[in-house]
């Protein structure tokens, strides 16, 4: 029962975190960040130059190739919430697996 209530628990926030993504996220504020800010205060944002992932498929908080602004960026965001539970959850899974391990003297259960 206790991991019944575990899964709809993070299925449920997992849900949650993808809506914010793809439905706020394109509301984000257009102004730029701290860091962006503190170059243009300083005078050295002239001197940006393109960083080497500059081209890939999900730079600039959107997703090449689509054409509207509004559901790349959405989809942008459901893409790194996805990524970010998947990298998060199998290191979960392979901690966990070794703390078994660990348990068991070194032979999984």
């Amino acid at each position: 029962m206790a991991r019944r209530r575990l899964a709809v628990f993070v299925a449920a926030g997992l849900l949650v975190a993808l809506a914010l993504a793809f439905f706020v996220s394109p509301e984000a504020s257009s102004k730029p960040d701290g860091l962006n800010k503190v170059a243009i205060d300083q005078g050295f944002a002239d001197k940006e130059t393109a960083h080497r992932t500059a081209d890939s498929p999900l730079a600039g908080y959107g997703v090449r190739g689509v054409g509207s602004d509004r559901l790349s960026t959405g989809l942008a965001g459901v893409i790194g919430v996805g990524a970010t539970f998947g990298i998060a959850g199998g290191g979960f899974l392979l901690a966990r697996r070794a703390r078994r391990r660990t348990a068991a003297g070194g032979v999984e259960r």
